[in-house]
């Protein structure tokens, strides 16, 4: 079981194509895109079950260095 999460970014000016590559490198997540508005990326991954979702997303995606904030949402099974 895992726990599906979405993930917006705001990236450093001109640098969302570099933090881009590099997500696809280390291939985390299951898609991601380039949006409009507050955030430059939006990313959905799937955290492994027993893993802490923070830490997970805080040791492999955070410590990116152009990424300037992060927006976290966690889903759960509603239906």
């Amino acid at each position: 079981m895992t726990t599906c999460v979405f993930v917006q970014l705001r990236c450093r000016p001109g640098k969302t194509y570099d933090v881009a590559e590099e997500i696809v490198l280390r291939e985390l997540h299951s898609e991601l895109y380039s949006t409009s508005g507050e955030f430059d990326l939006l990313l959905k991954l799937y955290i492994p079950e027993g893993q802490d979702v923070g830490k997970y997303i805080n040791d492999r995606l955070l410590d990116l260095p152009d990424i300037d904030r992060s927006l976290t949402t966690l889903t759960f099974k509603a239906f």
